[in-house]
């Protein structure tokens, strides 16, 4: 007995060998015009466009990011505030070391804030003219403490606030591609250690309360309204000079006066250690 033919199998739609091909080309196109359609969206959307533009700029010197633009501007808050308060360590410290310390924090962010407001010419960076409201805050309570009070003060204030500077300066240098900027680190990284170990050297740094107050997540200060940078005025001591007829103004005179050179400090037994509680 002869066997029957079997009828030929018939394509069936999609699942044929030529519908899998054809359905496979036409996934793959799609896959490569949603991804440009999705990017001409973005584009005709002025807030994204904004937003892009605002986080990383093109400059002769490198890409300038958002956190560039905010370190050159903490570089000058700390100028504002720091170096009156070291004209006020020269003028109210009850010990030489202090002294010393105030004058390095008028020597070191004279020179520091030149560099930075040249910086903020050649990219086109605003800056504020006045310290925050929180530097301001420390300034008052400086101007109103006296005698080892204000050593205290002084000593714990400014060795909190170059604490926080640092870890920044180090973030920034780390990461910036813009060489101003990572110039501008470099120098405010020298400035910044100099002073927390003229700080330190006073003998008034509680360093327990120091690691407490650090660890703390401290709350966002409004930053003052900025200028254009050819108007930001400089920071410069006094026209009275505070060392005038103090004996240690040769000692304080030995600040900084370049990145990189190392100076005596004076011996924190120069001054009493800070008080501490009972129990």
């Amino acid at each position: 007995m002869r066997p029957r033919p079997r009828p030929p199998i018939n394509g069936r739609g999609i699942f044929s060998g030529t519908g899998l091909i054809v359905t496979g080309l036409a996934a793959t196109v799609v896959a490569l015009l949603v991804p440009l359609w999705s990017y001409a969206d973005r584009q005709d959307d002025p807030a994204s466009a904004s937003v892009l533009s605002a986080q990383t700029v093109t400059t002769p010197y490198g890409p300038l990011s958002a956190q560039d633009r905010d370190f050159v501007t903490k570089v000058r808050l700390a100028g504002l505030w720091e170096l009156p308060a070291g004209e006020l360590a020269q003028r109210k410290g009850t010990t030489p070391a202090v002294r010393t310390a105030g004058r390095h924090l008028v020597d070191g962010h004279t020179s520091l804030d030149a560099h930075v407001r040249t910086v903020a010419t050649q990219l086109g960076i605003a800056l504020p003219n006045e310290p925050n409201e929180q530097q301001r805050q420390w300034l008052a309570t400086l101007d109103t403490a006296q005698g080892q009070d204000f050593d205290r003060q002084f000593a714990g204030l400014l060795r909190l606030a170059h604490g926080r500077v640092f870890s920044l300066v180090a973030q920034i240098r780390a990461g910036t591609q813009n060489s101003l900027v990572r110039d501008l680190a470099d120098d405010a990284n020298a400035t910044v250690l100099d002073h927390i170990r003229i700080l330190e050297a006073t003998g008034y740094v509680d360093f327990g309360a120091l690691a407490r107050d650090l660890a703390a997540s401290a709350s966002p200060v409004p930053t003052p309204s900025e200028v254009d940078p050819g108007a930001a005025v400089p920071v410069e001591p006094s026209a009275a000079d505070p060392s005038a007829g103090d004996p240690s103004a040769g000692q304080a005179s030995q600040g900084r006066t370049s990145p990189g050179e190392t100076v005596p400090l004076p011996p924190a037994t120069s001054s009493p250690p800070p008080a501490t509680t009972s129990p």
